[in-house]
């Protein structure tokens, strides 16, 4: 209860008045509509926190003071690490508890107690993967006991700010979900906060994606054609992140200067060239050399014996199920494709104006509301061995530390490395039991009960393998094997059908949670190192700079090596040679400590190159489209004499260029065009930078073109399980022998893909694709089947204009026929939602919670990367979530931004009020020190422990 509460500080005041202003037209507005009849101002602002006076917290040993500045980012400062940990677990509950409470219930299956029947399916998914079980599992058997203690106070600190206070006066969310059942919320525990680990692993989890679209495609495509479109990374063009070393034969630890040691090519046992043999069953079809396929060690699609269009075919309908079901776990996430990544760099100090590190970071998220990231800073008074932290950042709301930031020694950035940390495994079932070589052994099974918000329980069975869970129990259609599913004699009979289980390094218990503490309080590079050993999942690009002037990279993760196959189809789970045979030793892992030439990028390319490396890491890396620019970007300042500012690094943040463009307008603008209102499209791509500002008419079209260039190409030609959902076109059928344009064997086949997933998705996987295709104008892509009002399309030039033609008509009535009028940030805006209510809410509810939209500039897989999917739209559906650069060791001057607000309280004065300048690319003053933060201070707040006096 408040001991002492005093009003807050004379600069909000007048915000407060437009705020309450704002409350009441809004609820005058839904006053006539259902629910709002319930609702009243102070049903809004009943959640606003207290952030001024004072406050008894039970559980504090001593006082703790939190700061906020005028956007509301709390500095907490304490005198031991303990009430550290609680007040920042009662200052997040504060400003975020419903996000917390929502993501808890997520992890572990329980979206049904909240939202009722819809959500059971996901759930039921969510309970086979068993997130909450390995969270309880790592907390019993392997955090260490100072890890344990600090998750207990930032648990006891969340229940102490839930003590005596009703759900309405907790969010505005639990008052509109107390008119569809009596749900409140429970006390916090410890598991909560190291379950969120598990889906930030499940958001990252690499190649899944990308294995079921390769079998799915074996039913329209070719082996030749799957591999035109996973072309192998160009090492040759784009660098990758260690671009030399290898594993030292006499320490077996990687050694940035060492010669590189073999790769996994060579073994013909990691190496990745065929698929595996993926499907038969034998263990030998299709494995190969490790180098049949593309040549160089990334054409895992395979050739052998019909291996990847054997068995693995004849379960499209199965994988489509699975996809459909992935898709329901992103909605809550974000979209698991190409844009989910991220860009960091680091420039030592010889080439900065300041003489010390600068570091960049800007993880690739989707758009959340609030925020997925939480700032704030983490003080003890007196640093010490009671009170060890100095450390300030972005955290997560609903676990302790911080995740991505600096202390007063070191600072860090995170991008996901893409580590293929997961298989897909075909299991041939029989009853209770399934088949390893010529042994049949017993699943194991659980129980498990739902609980449902306004329905009875559901109880749902979990049957797993050696390998994992079967994931195809939860959904009818993957209960069953495609009946023509063509597999070779060697093949085990179908009988009633293959299951699909997961294999996946996050669903072993780790010591993550440890690492993020050991790296809140690292020193130096070793004791960074040391942090990254025990940072198992998600397995992240960890880059670093410190106050001495080192800058270093660090590649960690619990990286599977397999015995046979390379992970980019799904292997046979009957054949014992297809299994993970222990994990990549952390001492042989790439990493980089002040490197000659002095930067490190890291933006999802290639770590390190395929054939200079003896383990296979992914065969499905982010193809360095960004990554290179960015390199170019630091070197041509460089090589220019210059001195790289704060300024540049924000600058080279915004960056909207695309590399599409640069390599494709030039065939536009040679596509001779007839038709006036087409050329006059055409000609706005005359004298274009290529640069992707809101502004920009030419970016508008470019982007049209593209998109229409890939549906032509390649979208129109793929199978419905990966086209978007609702798109419908006559095809004809997969075993036709019908010619291309014979119009009367064509049958009605409709997309199932959703949005976000839906492919081709135009990033840049997609660009190597056309890039290896441009130069032979006749190739067999480029041919597209007439329609009743199209000719058919037989050469690149054709096919060109043809999607000229589309993107100007496509655009008239999106915009108008006036292309002078055109801007890219009609079309691609911004919207953000509440995860929850803000999309399957009522609509006037959704009107309180949501908004938006922004009109922005980037595009995807430019380093400004404002994601959005061709085969969908032009809806940013991934952003860079948040974006800072660190000035090291001058910590004052870093900067820093978050893509919405501190507050998760519709209609706080910090809900979205960052958001505007994020959209321009602007960023905030980032205080540290304790005269930084006094001076930015607007609101004090202490918190007290029991039976203490306040001073009024």
């Amino acid at each position: 209860m408040p001991a002492n509460t005093t009003a807050s500080s004379p600069k909000k005041k007048k915000g407060r008045r437009a705020r309450l202003l704002v409350l009441v037209l809004v609820l005058a507005l839904v006053a006539g509509v259902g629910y709002g009849a319930y609702w009243s101002v102070s049903t809004v602002r009943a959640s606003f926190p207290q952030t001024t006076g004072s406050l008894t917290v039970e559980g504090l040993d001593g006082e703790v003071e939190v700061r906020r500045d005028n956007y509301g980012i709390p500095q907490i400062y304490a005198d031991s690490d303990e009430d550290l940990f609680r007040a920042q677990g009662f200052v997040q509950a504060q400003d975020r508890f419903w996000e917390m409470d929502v993501r808890r219930h997520m992890t572990s299956g329980r979206l049904s107690e909240m939202f009722g029947s819809g959500q059971v399916e996901t759930d039921a998914f969510l309970r086979t993967l068993g997130w909450r079980r390995v969270a309880q599992q790592e907390y019993d058997t392997k955090l260490s006991p100072q890890t344990k203690k600090y998750l207990q106070a930032y648990a006891d600190g969340v229940n102490a700010y839930l003590k005596g206070r009703s759900a309405e006066e907790i969010s505005v969310e639990y008052a509109a979900l107390a008119f569809e059942n009596d749900y409140k919320p429970e006390q916090w525990t410890p598991v909560d906060s190291v379950a969120w680990l598990k889906a930030m692993a499940w958001d990252l989890r690499g190649n899944m994606q990308d294995e079921i679209d390769r079998s799915l495609l074996t039913s329209r495509l070719s082996d030749e054609q799957i591999r035109d479109l996973y072309p192998a990374y160009p090492f040759d063009r784009n660098k990758p992140i260690v671009p030399g070393g290898g594993i030292d034969p006499a320490t077996g630890a990687f050694d940035p200067e060492a010669r590189p040691s073999g790769s996994a090519n060579d073994s013909g046992t990691d190496g990745t060239g065929t698929g595996a043999g993926t499907g038969t069953g034998t263990g030998t079809d299709g494995t190969g050399t490790g180098t049949d396929g593309t040549g160089t060690g990334t054409g895992g699609t395979g050739t052998g014996d019909g291996s990847t269009a054997g068995a693995a075919a004849g379960l499209n309908s199965q994988l489509g199920a699975l996809s459909d079901t992935l898709d329901a776990i992103p909605e809550l996430l974000g979209p698991n494709g190409s844009g989910i990544g991220s860009n960091s760099w680091v420039v030592a100090g010889k080439y900065t104006t300041t003489g010390k590190p600068l570091l960049a970071n800007d993880p690739h998220l989707a758009p959340q509301l609030p925020s997925l990231w939480y700032q704030m800073g983490l003080h003890c008074r007196k640093v010490s061995p009671q009170c060890s932290f100095d450390v300030a950042g972005y955290t997560f709301s609903g676990m302790p530390g911080v995740v991505i930031g600096h202390n007063q020694d070191i600072g860090w950035g995170f991008t996901n490395l893409g580590a293929d940390v997961t298989d897909l495994y075909l299991e041939k079932l029989n009853g209770d039991t399934y088949l390893v070589g010529d042994r049949e052994k017993k699943l194991t099974t659980r129980k498990e009960v739902i609980k449902v918000a306004g329905g009875s329980d559901k109880t749902i069975t979990v049957r797993s393998t050696g390998h994992g869970p079967l994931v195809s129990d939860r959904s009818d259609e993957l209960a069953k094997v495609g009946d023509r599913a063509p597999v070779s004699n060697a093949a085990p009979d179908r009988g009633s059908g293959y299951g699909v289980a997961l294999q996946w390094t996050a669903l072993q218990p780790g010591k993550s949670m440890d690492a993020v503490f050991a790296l809140n309080r690292a020193k130096d590079f070793t004791s960074f190192r040391a942090a990254a050993r025990d940072f198992e999942v998600p397995s992240q690009n960890m880059i670093y700079a410190d106050t001495k002037g080192n800058i270093g990279y660090q590649a960690p993760g619990r990286i599977p090596v397999r015995a046979e196959g390379d992970g980019t189809v799904p292997a046979p789970g009957w054949n014992p040679e297809y299994k993970w045979d222990g994990f990549i030793d952390f001492d042989e892992l790439p990493y980089e400590y002040n490197p000659r030439r002095g930067y490190i990028v890291t933006a999802n390319q290639a770590v390190i190159d395929a054939d200079k490396y003896p383990y296979l890491i992914t065969e499905d890396y982010g193809y360095g489209a960004r990554s290179q620019r960015i390199n170019d970007l630091v070197e041509s300042k460089i090589r220019g004499g210059g001195k790289i500012s704060t300024e540049d690094m924000r600058t080279m943040q915004m960056d909207n260029s695309s590399e599409i463009a640069k390599l494709l307008t030039p065939y536009l603008l040679k596509i001779d065009v007839s038709d006036p209102y087409v050329r006059e499209a055409q000609k706005l791509l005359e004298g274009w930078d290529y640069t992707q500002e809101p502004d920009s008419g030419a970016a508008a079209y470019f982007n049209a073109v593209w998109r229409n260039v890939l549906k032509l190409a390649f979208g129109n030609k793929l199978p419905k399980e990966l086209r978007i959902e609702g798109e419908c076109l006559n095809v004809l059928p997969a075993d036709s022998t019908a010619p291309d344009d014979d119009l009367t064997e064509r049958v009605r086949e409709c997309g199932q893909r959703d949005s976000g997933s839906a492919q081709p998705d135009g990033g840049d996987r997609w660009y190597e694709v056309v890039r290896r295709l441009l130069k032979d104008a006749d190739n067999e892509w480029w041919r597209t089947p007439g329609t009743r009002t199209d000719d058919p399309t037989d050469t690149r030039d054709g096919l060109l204009a043809r999607a000229m033609e589309d993107a100007r008509w496509e655009l008239t009535a999106e915009m108008g026929k006036d292309a002078s009028s055109w801007s890219w940030g009609r079309l691609h805006q911004l919207n953000l939602k509440n995860q929850t209510l803000g999309t399957e809410g009522p609509g006037f509810l959704q009107r309180i919670l949501n908004r938006g939209p922004w009109k922005l500039g980037g595009g995807e897989a430019a380093v400004n990367a404002t994601g959005w999917n061709a085969a969908s739209g032009y809806e940013v559906i991934w952003v860079p979530s948040m974006r800072m650069v660190l000035n090291v060791g001058d910590w004052d001057r870093s900067r820093w931004i978050n893509l919405t607000g501190a507050s998760g309280h519709a209609y706080s004065a910090h809900y979205t009020d960052q958001t505007d300048k994020w959209a321009n690319g602007e960023l905030l003053d980032w205080a540290y020190s304790p005269a930084a933060v006094d001076k930015a201070t607007v609101d004090r707040l202490r918190l007290l422990p029991p039976d203490t006096t306040s001073a009024p």
